[in-house]
């Protein structure tokens, strides 16, 4: 299991600790200003660093997107990127430490930190003076000594930047592939074979190439993501996060399983904003934990519910994680196509965790929240209307303006004027500096783990095996989707067991998307086949680093934490198969086609979830074992593209419901007493039962 320390956060998570006391109004920057007090590394001169080079990394990054041509140069793209990772990795060494046991709690960071920092910006200066000459005269194969020496620096660095940032398996995947062209011309395994080269070579091709470190994902990355993250760090300092967790709380709290409810909605809002699923549950979790337990959600289901909810965060539109903006370059389409795609799926992904939430608090007579106890929907609204236009602002411009680089800027300079005059806000030197902080972690992470994760493309690249190793999968395995899809599935969810999702995907996309594609399966269906997949990891045993993360603060068994997480989130592992077989659930397809994908689906989600809840939703019963998985076999059919046999899962779930809801298992001894009524258990039969199982954890 991955641990999370102050300072050093791993796999993809953002360095925002668990809420503490304080006296600031956003929980956000209360956060992030606490965690600064905690990490010796930042200093007051060590602070206004770090803030120096996130504000220069993001001025950079809008110079180029806006075309601003500061001095009157434009500037080359790999100029561009060089200058970009010169801001941003330099943060890593900064904060993150080479070795948590060793870290010593002087101040500042250790010299030896402070000359990798300074060695990486010199090494990316320098390149960068010479872009031209790098372009021009081929220095990715025939380059001047110095040239040369410094690839091998920049190479060394980059590698230790993506293993303090994502962890060793990561770091030591990227160095295989990396240094794999020197061998692959004799590799053991035939469809591996390819072209060789020379170490000095081979560091100038990851440095000076434009198929490695500065390859399609940091360049996507310098584009496009960092405008999306900074909106999703601004919109929760300036009071977002607050917003969406009451408005949650007017929506759902009052309704059976409220408390978990509030969960899903919550931190999918907060998910999508960071796109981690590790740092939500970190995050969010001592808030929603807690309150599932006092209201009769088991520790395992409270933890479950969260770990479930915050990996749905990089699924959802508009914002997600960064394998969706990674997907921008490989699909060769417009991000808004993307989150046009990714809605349905994440629809009814969220449908399938809060039908299990409902049919397990029925089951168990599990009450909401009184009324008086929670906020209003008008006032929730009403207070919190410029985060929902902001959002609302942010999906209109994506689709009806020319350059969707630009709007997620135009955005946050709006959010920015809404922190300074919102009433009861304080938005102050202190809240800014938290925030610049926190945007110059996560953007600092990201860059480092995004340039590091070019190396796997690098190695592919330049042997050439990335053309060829599709062909050669779809060449063994035959021309039958089902089998490449499994084997697709089973690759996606060992490598997000010890990669990034971001890391995985870049990979898969290379190796077993186009072998997918090649048998007349939609793109983007076959690169969110492998998001989805890839993300699964992290509510699936054995590692189930954001169920791990969430059984921690409900104190609960990690492994039946996980596998509460994997029964909620069990839509997760169908729906891919289902949008690849019918890319009309992916919208590509008419909008007839497209409703009836989409009624389908839920109809598919519904028999699904209430199969492995055993609660029958609306109709108010439990269904017997045959009744349940008749409905299972009858969600899958449904999932198919053959109307016929979709129109036969559907018979079978009417036929299911009728039979429940009418026949011998309609006797009143078939339900538990009140799980018809979200008030007939009593608070404390329900607490009774959490504090049974927490005993026997």
């Amino acid at each position: 299991m991955t641990t999370t320390t102050p300072g050093t956060p791993r796999a993809e998570t953002s360095a925002v600790e668990p809420p503490t006391a304080g006296e600031d109004a956003s929980p956000q920057a209360r956060d992030i200003l606490e965690t600064v007090r905690r990490n010796p590394r930042l200093t007051p001169l060590w602070t206004v660093v770090v803030a120096a080079l996130t504000v220069a990394g993001v001025l950079l990054a809008m110079n180029q997107v806006f075309f601003w041509n500061l001095g009157g140069l434009a500037m080359l793209t790999n100029s561009f990127l060089y200058l970009l990772i010169a801001c941003f990795i330099p943060v890593v060494f900064i904060i993150w430490p080479a070795r948590q046991a060793m870290e010593r709690q002087s101040p500042g960071p250790p010299w030896y930190d402070v000359a990798i920092a300074a060695t990486f910006a010199a090494c990316c200066l320098y390149l960068a003076v010479n872009g031209v000459e790098i372009q021009e005269y081929g220095w990715e194969f025939v380059a001047p000594a110095t040239a040369t020496v410094l690839s091998f620096v920049l190479w060394a660095l980059v590698l230790e930047a993506l293993r303090r940032t994502a962890g060793w398996i990561v770091a030591v995947l990227a160095l295989a592939f990396s240094l794999y062209p020197m061998a692959a011309e004799g590799f053991p395994i035939r469809i591996l074979q390819g072209i060789s080269y020379d170490l000095p070579t081979l560091a100038q091709i990851h440095v000076m190439g434009a198929e490695s470190i500065l390859g399609l994902p940091l360049e996507t990355a310098g584009h496009i993501l960092i405008g999306f993250l900074l909106f999703g760090v601004v919109l929760q300092h300036t009071g977002g996060a607050d917003f969406f967790h009451g408005l949650s709380m007017a929506l759902f709290g009052r309704y059976r399983g409220g408390s978990a409810k509030v969960t899903v909605a919550s931190s999918a809002s907060m998910g999508m904003m960071s796109g981690s699923a590790v740092s939500n549950v970190l995050t969010t979790g001592p808030m929603t934990i807690p309150a599932m337990k006092r209201t009769g959600f088991s520790a395992r289901m409270a933890g479950g519910v969260e770990a479930t909810a915050s990996s749905g965060g990089s699924i959802t539109p508009p914002i997600m994680g960064t394998a969706a903006f990674l997907m921008v370059s490989f699909v060769g389409v417009a991000y808004t196509e993307i989150l046009i795609a990714a809605t349905i799926p994440a629809l009814l992904y969220f449908l399938g965790v809060f039908l299990q939430i409902d049919g397990y608090a029925a089951r168990r007579g599990l009450r909401g929240t009184p009324r008086d106890e929670l906020p209003r929907l008008g006032a929730s609204l009403l207070a919190g209307w410029p985060y929902l236009g902001t959002l609302g602002l942010l999906t209109v411009l994506l689709f009806t303006t020319d350059s969707e680089s630009q709007v997620p800027y135009w955005v946050v300079g709006l959010l920015l004027v809404i922190g300074l005059v919102t009433p009861g806000l304080r938005f102050g030197p202190r809240q800014w500096l938290g925030m610049v902080l926190d945007i110059g972690r996560t953007l600092g992470q990201i860059v480092a783990i995004i340039a590091g994760v070019g190396l796997f493309l690098g190695g592919l690249s330049a042997t050439g095996v990335a053309l060829s190793l599709s062909r050669d999968l779809v060449a063994l395995m035959g021309d039958h989707l089902m089998p490449i899809l499994i084997a697709s599935a089973a690759v996606c969810f060992i490598l997000g067991m010890g990669l990034t999702i971001s890391a995985a995907y870049v990979f898969l996309a290379i190796v077993m998307v186009p072998a997918v594609t090649s048998l007349g399966v939609d793109p983007l269906a076959a690169h969110l086949f492998v998001i989805y997949w890839a993300s699964v990891s992290y509510i699936t045993p054995p590692v189930g680093l954001a169920a791990f993360a969430a059984s921690g603060i409900a104190k609960s068994r990690p492994m039946a934490t996980c596998v509460e997480a994997m029964k909620l989130g069990a839509v997760k592992y169908v729906v891919p198969f289902g949008f690849v077989l019918n890319p009309a659930l992916v919208a590509q397809a008419g909008p007839v086609q497209v409703a009836l994908a989409l009624m389908a689906g839920i109809a598919a989600v519904y028999a699904l979830s209430c199969a492995i809840s055993g609660w029958l939703v609306g109709v108010e019963r439990r269904p017997g074992a045959v009744a349940r998985i008749a409905l299972a076999i009858g969600g899958f059919l449904m999932f198919l593209t053959t109307s016929l046999v979709s129109l036969l899962g559907l018979l079978i779930i009417a036929a299911v419901l009728v039979h429940t809801r009418y026949g011998s298992e309609a006797s009143a001894d078939n339900s538990e007493p009140g799980s018809s009524d979200e008030d007939a258990e009593t608070p404390k039969t329900a607490h009774t039962e959490t504090i049974a199982e927490e005993e026997k954890a």
